[in-house]
């Protein structure tokens, strides 16, 4: 009797030969085949049916064989099996790691405390994040609990040594040592009202806004992981990151998405129609 894997590369001989008819043919063996399965699929149920109600041992003993699973599997007439809850973890964690690399950070499985909690770390770039809570919550929690609804508690573990999270990753955005001094950066005409103008200086990135006579500069990075805002959408005086969707309002710097961070903010003085930022280390 053929094992189950002679079935299956039986199976994809036909599917191959018919992949190579001509439309109209496929179609006339994809509808027998259709009505075969709706045929064998009824035929089935109705029999699962019966052993339920008269012998459900010999039910378990048939789904015992593995083409005989397969084909209920195939169906959905039997649910598969569920992997071990921490391959299933893990599973969800990889589904997050690239954009979290993407950011030179990480996440790691620290511990899984039954019955309804996984304790995580996030590592390298996201362990400093003052948005940190945000990317457990919407990112790696949701994934976790995507993949294992029994799991309704998500938490970090601590990262020694402590961090102070105010302005944590901030790191000072000038390559080279600057003292305090005013620099001008543009002119108040360059700086298109209700918008944003990108300014590089000494190997940085600026953002100016204006509004009226009103000229505020940042830093060209979000809070959350560092992204450029340069190409963010900027609507009724917010800015909103085209990589993860934090938004800003250009106004103050604050974070719309995550109040406890905010865009990295310099003076501003404009004389006769001339922006000067004051760059400080």
């Amino acid at each position: 009797m053929p094992n189950l894997e002679e079935l299956v590369q039986e199976i994809n001989r036909f599917e191959a030969i018919i992949s190579e008819w001509d439309e109209s043919q496929r179609c006339v063996a994809v509808g027998l085949k259709r009505a075969i399965e709706a045929l064998h699929k009824a035929a089935l149920t109705s029999l699962i049916k019966n052993l339920k109600q008269e012998s459900m041992p010999a039910l378990r003993h048939a789904v015992a064989d593995e083409v005989v699973y397969a084909v209920l599997l195939y169906h959905e007439l039997v649910k598969p099996p569920k992997l071990p809850l921490s391959q299933r973890v893990e599973t969800a964690l990889e589904e997050v790691r690239p954009g979290l690399k993407s950011h030179n950070g990480d996440v790691e499985l620290v511990a899984i405390k039954p019955p309804d909690t996984v304790e995580i770390r996030l590592i390298g770039t996201c362990s400093s994040c003052p948005a940190s809570t945000l990317t457990l919550s919407q990112g790696v929690e949701q994934a976790i609990k995507n993949h294992c609804p029994e799991i309704t508690k998500v938490v970090a573990a601590s990262n020694n040594p402590t961090v102070n999270n105010v302005n944590v990753g901030l790191i000072s955005p000038f390559s080279s040592k600057i003292t305090s001094t005013w620099i001008k950066v543009a002119t108040i005409d360059q700086v298109a009202e209700f918008s944003v103008l990108i300014v590089q200086f000494a190997g940085n990135s600026l953002i100016l806004h204006r509004q009226g006579a009103t000229v505020k500069c940042y830093r060209n990075a979000c809070a959350h992981l560092g992204s450029p805002l340069e190409k963010g959408k900027v609507e009724n005086g917010i800015i909103t990151c085209p990589s993860h969707g934090f938004q800003y309002k250009l106004e103050t710097g604050e974070c719309l998405t995550a109040p406890d961070v905010s865009l990295q903010s310099y003076p501003v003085k404009i004389k006769d129609d001339k922006v000067f930022v004051k760059l400080q280390n």
